[in-house]
């Protein structure tokens, strides 16, 4: 297959390999269609083709596979704007999809189509299905809402190791003001018994705290010798590890920690400001606001040992990286003991850097037309629904995208190497920083952590002036609330559009 090369709209007569022009095929007629699709992003450099030709995405492969199975002609063949080829939601390097929308003109008559599209894909990219709709149809624009899901390991809402750069933060506001966070007891009672299983494989006291007095003073610990050969240092720094990858494994999340959690998701739920949530938005900016319509967090299930739940937000659109940061901040507020409601304070002028969750976690549930769709129907067409694919989407889900998932966090401990480095993280040191956790241009790393410092004071104060305010003037206040919500609600309404 010819790569694509020419991206542009400019016209580019076809010659064979001597520089001879190549007759025109066949004239046949294209149809404005949607091709719902699904797919596993792992391999590929994101959803939207790429100008150069050796960059892997997902539209390369279906263009070609469209050439080869005849849906585009050979003289569109290295054109993909010919086709008026359009994406309901661009997803990033690595992220998957088990439904995904593109709308294009396409040669649609062979009743075989969709197997033989398949049948030139890769397994890992699959056509669901293939519906006709209006000229006019732009699979973005006309898309309504679109639901992603999110996999999190529960043991992700532990709270941080006890002696970590976090954890001293924590205790030291719970010191300062008694009652403000909560006081997590499982939490405690987790780590004393990891403690315990840890002195179980023969590390000593001592040796805990001479490596608790390392780290704290920033000493390098030498865990191989100049041979190659792991010291005993390193050795007893790999029983730790092991024991505590055991437990992790092996955690059962509580229903109260759960509920929590649900709680913090919920609080994205309307119409905010998310600029703290992407990156290259200010807070005046009116793209900064998102519609989220509804957030759910499903009961535990166990693969592999290891226990998950599935997050699914359900939004009118979604900015660049906005999902992994919301489920970061959820669980630090979780892991933290700090009142969920504290959320909402994200939503301010305040420019904060929240670090990012990891990509593994998350995939694209499907676009969603609503408002298109009865329009549709109006027309004689059939509905862009995944409903009828459900079961084949779950097939694909599970092998191609589940699995995948779950090997590579038992392979590579994603989320605790995200969540142990969150906890040991230093204000502004910068050596060594993951790229999801910085953001450049953005002020400083890790100003994240002051501010979480600064919303266990400052909020607290303002909390109790609110307070003694509303005890003496109670019904005033709640009245001028009452006049006040209703017209914010409206313009935020009035802003909201469909977005990426």
């Amino acid at each position: 297959m010819t790569p694509i090369t020419n991206i542009t709209s400019e016209f580019t007569p076809r010659v064979d390999e001597n520089g001879n022009p190549v007759a025109k095929s066949e004239r046949r007629p294209k149809r404005k269609v949607a091709v719902m699709i699904g797919y596993c992003g792992t391999g590929y450099n994101g959803m939207q083709i790429q100008n150069d030709p050796n960059v892997k995405t997902i539209e390369g492969e279906l263009f070609n596979a469209f050439v080869e199975a005849g849906a585009v002609s050979k003289d569109n063949a290295d054109d993909i704007k010919k086709n008026a080829f359009m994406r309901a939601a661009r997803t990033d390097k690595g992220v998957h999809a088990a439904g995904n929308v593109i709308s294009a003109k396409l040669i649609v008559e062979d009743e075989d189509i969709i197997e033989k599209i398949n049948q030139a894909l890769p397994d890992q990219i699959r056509i669901w299905g293939i519906q006709r709709v209006t000229k006019s149809f732009d699979c973005r624009k006309m898309c309504s809402s679109r639901i992603y899901e999110y996999l999190l390991p529960t043991y992700s809402l532990l709270p941080p190791k006890p002696h970590s750069a976090l954890a001293d933060l924590i205790e030291e506001k719970q010191t300062e003001h008694p009652g403000t966070l909560l006081v997590d007891e499982e939490g405690s009672k987790w780590w004393d018994e990891t403690r315990q299983e840890v002195l179980a494989t023969g590390v000593t006291e001592q040796q805990l705290e001479e490596l608790l007095a390392k780290q704290k003073a920033g000493e390098s610990i030498k865990t191989y010798d100049s041979e190659g050969q792991i010291t005993e240092e390193g050795q007893f720094i790999r029983s730790i590890k092991n024991v505590e990858n055991t437990r992790r494994r092996a955690y059962r999340i509580s229903k109260e920690r759960l509920q929590r959690f649900r709680e913090a998701m919920e609080q994205y739920v309307g119409s905010n400001n998310f600029h703290n949530f992407t990156v290259g938005k200010s807070f005046k900016d009116p793209a900064s606001r998102r519609y989220i319509m509804e957030t759910s967090v499903s009961e535990p299930f166990v693969i592999e040992g290891t226990e998950w739940v599935s997050v699914k937000l359900h939004g009118q659109s979604f900015m660049l990286h906005q999902i992994r940061k919301m489920i970061a901040m959820a669980c630090l507020v979780v892991r933290t003991g700090c009142p969920v409601e504290r959320i909402k304070q994200f939503y301010g002028p305040n420019k904060i850097n929240i670090p990012k969750a990891p990509a593994l976690g998350l995939l694209l549930e499907n676009p969603v037309y609503t408002t298109y769709n009865k329009m549709l129907e109006k027309n004689n067409h059939k509905a862009i629904d995944f409903t009828e694919f459900s079961e084949k989407m779950d097939a694909f889900k599970m092998k191609y995208i589940y699995d995948k998932i779950y090997a590579e966090e038992a392979r590579d401990n994603v989320f605790y190497g995200f969540f142990g480095f969150i906890d040991s993280f230093k204000a502004h040191a910068t050596e060594g920083v993951p790229s999801n956790l910085r953001e450049s241009g953005e002020g400083e790393i890790g100003h994240v952590f002051e501010f979480l410092g600064k919303m266990f004071d400052e909020p607290i104060q303002e909390e109790q002036s609110k307070k003694e305010t509303d005890s003496k003037e109670e019904q005033p206040k709640k009245e001028t609330d009452s006049k006040e919500e209703q017209p914010k609600k409206e313009t935020a309404s009035e802003e909201e559009q469909p977005q990426e």
